[in-house]
């Protein structure tokens, strides 16, 4: 059986989606940041926690501070950059679930009410918003980079609180001469897939 999903669509989505390593200088709009979040905060998250939050670094002195933490192999790809997103999980997301979950009001102090466990679900569930984020910004026809090189005590300190963990830096915008590295290899379905 045959996917659903038009195969423009899955191409635009995965098959031919990179990451991107450099970019045209053609900003990112706020509208289509905008466009990316209203798509991708229907992805499921656990107790609808919804514990991503996002820095969006666009200022010269936002990317200065920012790049100092980055590795140095990723410097020039987050200097250059339209749009830098800092992607980070929010520890105390059990804050919001009477508004998130509000047949299940409880569920904060049930099974939220100590810290390990909060950072636990918030870095599962925000590491799921992430890869939507990522699937968001393709959908908007954009390139993202996203980057785990970094130092994240320095981001954390720079950019956060103590309550949001950073995850990842996503550079963002229309992919720039040789954007791509070549195509790595995937594992096969057999692999991958086991029937028990």
């Amino acid at each position: 059986m045959s996917l659903v999903l038009d195969p423009a669509a899955q191409d635009l989505l995965f098959r031919e989606a990179r990451t991107a390593n450099t970019f045209t200088d053609e900003p990112v709009t706020d509208e289509q940041v905008q466009a990316i979040y209203d798509l991708v905060k229907f992805g499921p998250t656990a107790f609808n926690q919804s514990p991503l939050r996002v820095v969006l670094v666009r200022s010269a002195e936002g990317r200065e501070r920012l790049v100092q933490h980055m590795a140095e192999g990723n410097r020039p790809k987050t200097a250059t950059a339209p749009l830098v997103a800092i992607l980070a999980a929010d520890n105390e997301f059990h804050e919001e679930l009477p508004a998130l979950l509000p047949h299940f009001p409880q569920a904060k102090d049930m099974f939220f009410a100590e810290r390990p466990v909060r950072e636990s679900a918030a870095g599962l569930n925000a590491a799921l918003q992430a890869a939507y984020f990522i699937i968001g910004v393709r959908a908007a026809g954009l390139a993202a980079g996203p980057m785990t090189g970094y130092d994240p005590a320095g981001i954390q300190k720079e950019f956060l609180d103590g309550d949001h963990t950073p995850l990842m830096v996503v550079n963002i915008g229309k992919p720039g001469e040789d954007a791509w590295f070549p195509r790595s290899p995937r594992l096969s379905f057999d692999e991958v897939i086991t029937t028990v």
